[in-house]
């Protein structure tokens, strides 16, 4: 059963705008009934100074998948969600290509939503573990 709020739109999710999706090329690739799937070219946009993607970026990639799955999960006419808490371990370097980012949800509660996120190289290789928790809030007005 899934658990998305409304059918995906995956061409919506990936519109360009004035973000950090845009900026860094974070393209929303596929989603399953509890998980969605994202990915992130490794460049000069994401290296670190020893050419190698910054755990900065996997984080930014890691967070926005999760977010933007809970976003999905959410009746946005009264409710919206921020980011509460993620970790990441960063386990194998990349230099190029592309990263792709797995968001599986382990919770999605009426208040609290928790991500796990599985960032890969081209090869398969699992390069980045992160768990991500997300606050679910009211609107003031809806």
């Amino acid at each position: 059963m899934s658990i998305w709020h409304q059918p995906l739109d995956i061409e919506r999710l990936n519109a360009p705008g004035p973000h950090i999706n845009t900026l860094l090329d974070i393209r929303i690739e596929e989603a399953g009934d509890d998980w969605m799937r994202a990915s992130m070219p490794v460049d000069q946009r994401t290296h670190q100074p020893y050419g190698i993607l910054h755990g900065g970026a996997s984080v930014v990639l890691a967070e926005t998948v999760g977010s933007m799955a809970s976003y999905a999960c959410i009746d946005t006419s009264a409710y919206y969600c921020v980011g509460l808490d993620v970790n990441a371990n960063h386990l194998r370097a990349v230099r190029s290509g592309r990263v792709s980012a797995l968001a599986t949800a382990v919770h999605v509660g009426r208040t609290t939503h928790v991500w796990d996120i599985r960032l890969t190289d081209e090869q398969g290789n699992i390069t980045c573990i992160a768990r991500l928790t997300m606050a679910i809030v009211p609107l003031k007005n809806p």
